[in-house]
């Protein structure tokens, strides 16, 4: 079989030349689901995919496809991919590697002249980060037949925007339904999003699975009244119920599990002025851990510290989980493959669990399933500072596209 390389400067290229689509001034990009510059990165990625020789599909949802066929026409494909949309002002690698990196090996088998037994198809998911729609990993969750896709179109953004209004205005509400096919396997190469590859010194990791999590919305109802003449005691502060919370949170997490994280990380206040007192805050709770009985003690006893805290402000309060994901270990054969194809590149790499939720999760529900972590640099994502760096790049997508042509010549 002729040699399969990637030609690292023409990925580097492009990878610079999608960045500035929605570029920042401060290094990051900012491409949120169903923007103006995510319809531009759509844009030109369908563009890259068709030169490339792909086959393109988009479905309802907006998932892209890009289907290079292999000699076993009716064969399942071997699917790889990630997703192109950012957080607000988010960094430039989250999910774009994934996907730039899926086309670079199409492009090497492309080079080599070389055409595989399984069909090979790259996808960029919609709405991964759940920054603007929620929830996140929307696209690959209709697919997966986590969400129907009616709800979907339904998830507004702050200005009351509907999912399905966006997608139609962008020009990606595609024909072909959005509904799983017959896939053989699913890879996804990722930013790791965390620190230890780096603090390792170790290029690549097998991902054996990704943390459990629950997502709480919590409500906090008081009075408003002047913070001048309002003494202490006759005070209903529903930020300092909400403060109390946030210590409970870290309290819990140091007791409650070797693993166990949890975060308070949207808050809204109102009347949100410096000489009121808060009437009502409303804010989310994250936890994870790869143990799902870490998590569900972990949401009992915020519960209970949700109910304390509005008991001793006089508070009304309300405690909604929006969304809840098990812990999901990946398939042991991919996982395997990866090993193997990180032992045939000849890099060193490890075995990693995944604290951030991914596409990966919901295509594990339906098709066998691992990822690929590089490292980022002093653990930083979902910030315009993240980085990683282009040799460790380069070396995750090598594995990747040698566990695509073991998986592809099953």
């Amino acid at each position: 079989m002729p040699s399969i390389s990637l030609d690292s400067e023409r990925f580097r290229r492009r990878f610079d030349t999608f960045n500035k689509i929605g570029a920042t001034e401060r290094g990051g990009v900012n491409r949120p689901s169903l923007s103006d510059e995510n319809k531009a990165a759509r844009d030109t990625l369908v563009e890259w995919f068709r030169e490339a020789g792909l086959e393109v599909r988009i479905d309802t949802m907006g998932n892209i496809f890009g289907r290079r066929d292999g000699t076993e026409g009716d064969a399942a494909p071997v699917l790889f991919g990630s997703h192109i949309d950012s957080q607000y002002n988010g960094g430039r690698y989250d999910g774009v590697i994934g996907v730039l990196g899926g086309l670079e090996v199409i492009e090497a088998f492309n080079d080599a002249g070389v055409t595989t037994e399984r069909p090979l198809e790259v996808v960029a998911w919609s709405n991964e980060e759940g920054v603007r729609f929620q929830p996140d990993m929307l696209g690959s969750g209709v697919y997966c037949d986590i969400f129907d896709l009616d709800y979907a179109y339904e998830r507004e953004d702050k200005e009351g925007r509907r999912f399905g209004d966006e997608l139609e205005r962008i020009g990606y509400k595609g024909d072909v339904p959005c509904e799983a096919d017959d896939i053989h396997c699913y890879f996804e190469m990722h930013v790791e999003q965390g620190p230890f590859l780096e603090q390792q010194d170790i290029p690549v990791a097998a991902v054996e699975g990704v943390f459990g999590f629950s997502w709480l919305n919590v409500t906090f109802e008081g009075q408003a009244n002047h913070a001048g003449p309002t003494p202490m005691d006759m005070r209903h502060d529903a930020f300092v119920a909400t403060a109390d919370v946030t210590r409970a949170v870290r309290r819990i997490t140091a007791t409650e599990g070797t693993d166990l994280v949890g975060t308070v990380g949207s808050v809204d206040v109102w009347p949100n002025a410096i000489n009121v007192i808060p009437e009502t805050v409303e804010f989310t709770l994250d936890f994870r851990a790869y143990d799902d009985a870490v998590v569900d003690a972990a949401v009992e006893q915020i519960r209970d510290e949700v109910a304390h805290a509005a008991l001793r402000e006089g508070l009304e309060y309300e405690i909604e989980e929006i969304m809840r994901v098990d812990a999901d270990p990946f398939d042991q054969g991919c996982i395997d493959t990866v090993v193997e194809a990180a032992e045939t590149v000849g890099c060193e790499y490890t075995r990693l669990v995944s604290g951030a939720g991914h596409d990966a999760n919901y295509l594990n529900k339906i098709a066998p399933t691992s990822m690929i972590f590089v490292p980022s640099v002093d653990g930083i994502s979902h910030r315009e500072s993240e980085f990683t760096e282009w040799d460790d790049i380069v070396t995750g997508t090598e594995v990747l596209l040698n566990a695509v042509q073991a998986k592809a010549a099953e």
